[in-house]
C-alpha cells in the first residue's frame, strides 16, 4: 500500500465495503476510494474466519483499523454469521468491545428456549 499523509476531513470521509471477489473488507479514503486497508476473511456456509488485517502506514494509528473491523463485524452480525477471529488485530479488538462478544464462534452459546 502506498504512503500518504491524512487531514481530519480524510478520516472522517474513509468508507468500508464488503468486496467478495477478494474475500475481504475493504476501508478507502475520502478522496479517490483508493483502499487504504483491509480485513480478509475465508466464509463457509455457517462461520466467517478472519485472517488478515493490514493498513496502509499513513493511515496507521488513526482509528481507521477499528473503523475496518467495526463496520466489517456489523455487517457479519446483519448476516447472522459468528466470526472466528484468527487475525490477532481482529481478536485483540473483540477483546476491547465486548459488545461484539457474542459475534465469536467459541464464545459459549445460550441453550435458553422460548
Amino acid at each position: 500500500m502506498a504512503h500518504s499523509s491524512t487531514s481530519p476531513s480524510q478520516e472522517d470521509a474513509v468508507q468500508v465495503r464488503d468486496n467478495p471477489a477478494s474475500s475481504r473488507y475493504e476501508i478507502t479514503d475520502g478522496e479517490g476510494g483508493a483502499v487504504i486497508g483491509f480485513a480478509a476473511y475465508q466464509k463457509a456456509e455457517r462461520l466467517i474466519v478472519f485472517t488478515h488485517t493490514e493498513i496502509d502506514p499513513g493511515w496507521e494509528g488513526k482509528g481507521v483499523g477499528s473503523r475496518l473491523v467495526r463496520a466489517a463485524l456489523d455487517d457479519v452480525r446483519r448476516q447472522g454469521l459468528p466470526v472466528l477471529p484468527t487475525c490477532p488485530f481482529v481478536q485483540s479488538w473483540m477483546q476491547r468491545h465486548p459488545d461484539y462478544a457474542d459475534l465469536d464462534y467459541r464464545a459459549p452459546r445460550s441453550t435458553a428456549t422460548d
